[in-house]
C-alpha cells in the first residue's frame, strides 16, 4: 500500500485500512477472544480503539460479515460472532475429511487481496472440486482478491507410482498408469482453466503453475496465503479400479476422504512452526529437484 498524506495518522504513524481491521478481528475470533454468540463493541469503541473513522470500521465489518464469520448484522445493535464461524476449528472438535475442509478454508484465504495457495498432492481432484466455493464468492462479488498465484507439486508422469499399482502381477499395458495419468492431467486442466478465467471475468492477477516431483507424496498439504498449512495423510487401501472391459484390484489412495488437520501461523508453539517450516520444505522441493510439468 502507498503511504499518503490522507492514510497517516496525527501522530505520524500509518492509519489502518478496513482489511487491517478486518485481520485483526479475524484474529480475535480464531484465538478465542472473541467467541460465538459474543457481540461486537459498537462503531464508535471499535473507531476509537483503532484510530479511525466510523466508515472504515463499517467496511472492516462488512468484509467479516461476508465471510460468514458475523451473525444478527443490523442497523440497532452491534453483530454477533457466528455461532459456527467457517475456518473456526473449536478445541476437541475432530478433523472434517479433506472434501468437506478445504473449501470453507480456501474461501477464507481467497478474501485477501493477494492469494497465495502452494499445494502437494497426488491428483489435483480434492484441490479442483474445492475451488468451486472460492470461485462462487468471487463471481457474486463478496470476494475481491487483486491476485491469485497457485503453484502445485505432482508426481511425474515418468516414476513408477507407489500407487495405484495392482495388488498382483505387472500393470499390463501400463493401463493402471495411464488411468492416474489422464486423473492427474484433466482435473489439472480444469483447475487452472477456471482460475485463469478469472482473469478475463474479473481483471484479477492469475498464475497458476505445476511442476513434477520424482516421487509418490504420502501426504497432501495446502499452504493458504503462508498463513495457514493443512495436512492430510493418504492412507493406501485395497480398491477395484474400473476400465472398460474389466477390473483391476488395485492399492490406491481416496484423498477426498483423508481426515484434514489444521495448523495456524498466528496460533503460539508448535502449529506456527508447522507452517514455516512447511512453507520451506515446499518452496525447497519447488526449487531444487521438481522439474517442468506439461498437462497434456
Amino acid at each position: 500500500m502507498v503511504v499518503t498524506q490522507e492514510n497517516v495518522s496525527v501522530n505520524g504513524s500509518r492509519k489502518l485500512t478496513p482489511q487491517d481491521i478486518a485481520d485483526t478481528l479475524r484474529d480475535r475470533i480464531r484465538a478465542g477472544d472473541l467467541k460465538p454468540g459474543d457481540r461486537l463493541p459498537t462503531q464508535a469503541v471499535l473507531a476509537e480503539e483503532f484510530g479511525v473513522e466510523r466508515g472504515t470500521v463499517r467496511q472492516a465489518l462488512k468484509e467479516l460479515q461476508e465471510a460468514g464469520l458475523l451473525a444478527n448484522v443490523t442497523k440497532g445493535s452491534p453483530p454477533r460472532i457466528a455461532a459456527e464461524p467457517p475456518g473456526v476449528t473449536p478445541a476437541g472438535v475432530e478433523p472434517q475429511a479433506s472434501m468437506v475442509g478445504l473449501a470453507p478454508r480456501l474461501a477464507e484465504a481467497f478474501s485477501r487481496p493477494q492469494v497465495r495457495i502452494d499445494v502437494v498432492s497426488y491428483t489435483a481432484e480434492t484441490l479442483m472440486l474445492a475451488l468451486g466455493e472460492p470461485v462462487r464468492l468471487i463471481h457474486e462479488g463478496r470476494n475481491h482478491p487483486e491476485s491469485i498465484s497457485v503453484r502445485i507439486l505432482l508426481p511425474s508422469s515418468d516414476i513408477d507410482l507407489a500407487f495405484p499399482r495392482p495388488i498382483t502381477g505387472q500393470d499390463e499395458g501400463g493401463k493402471v498408469h495411464r488411468r492416474w495419468l489422464a486423473l492427474r492431467n484433466t482435473q489439472g486442466q480444469v483447475l487452472r482453466h477456471n482460475l485463469r478465467a478469472l482473469r478475463a471475468s474479473h481483471g484479477i492477477d492469475v498464475d497458476v503453475s505445476f511442476r513434477a516431483l520424482p516421487f509418490t507424496p504420502p501426504v497432501k498439504l495446502y499452504l493458504l496465503n503462508q498463513r495457514e498449512a493443512l495436512l492430510a495423510y493418504y492412507t493406501i487401501e485395497r480398491s477395484m479400479l474400473d476400465f472398460d472391459s474389466s477390473e483391476v484390484e488395485a492399492f490406491d489412495v481416496s484423498g477426498l476422504r483423508s481426515p484434514l488437520f489444521s495448523f495456524e501461523k498466528e496460533a503460539s508453539g508448535r502449529d506456527g512452526a508447522f507452517v514455516d517450516e512447511s512453507q520451506k520444505w515446499f518452496d525447497a522441493l519447488w526449487a531444487t529437484i521438481a522439474t517442468d510439468l506439461t498437462l497434456s
